[in-house]
């Protein structure tokens, strides 16, 4: 028996609104320094260091993917474990202050 197919819609919102924070503002409103950044983030993406860094994290996700709701986390001995998204995304926004 063939499967029906549901054909897949796009997200009419995607697109349409810039961020609400103030550097999201900024960019919006300032495309030279957008262009800047977008230059810098190209540079910085693409050096070696990041892309080991891509490449280890992809690494660790194959060997033991994530459960739902959860992320790959670093310890301060640098090992890459899975944690609770709320938690790891938590203490990543009181100034990066690591309680692993």
């Amino acid at each position: 028996m063939a499967t029906k197919k549901v054909p897949q819609r796009r997200n009419s919102n995607a697109g349409k609104s810039t961020g609400k924070s103030k550097s999201a503002k900024y960019f919006a409103a300032n495309p030279k320094a957008r262009a800047k950044k977008k230059a810098y983030d190209t540079a910085y993406h693409s050096s070696p260091e990041r892309k080991k860094y891509r490449a280890d994290l992809n690494k660790a996700n194959k060997a033991k993917p994530n459960k739902k709701s959860e992320d790959k986390s670093h310890t301060k001995s640098g090992k890459v474990v899975n944690e609770k998204r709320s938690s790891n995304r938590a203490r990543n926004g009181k100034k990066g202050s690591s309680k692993k």
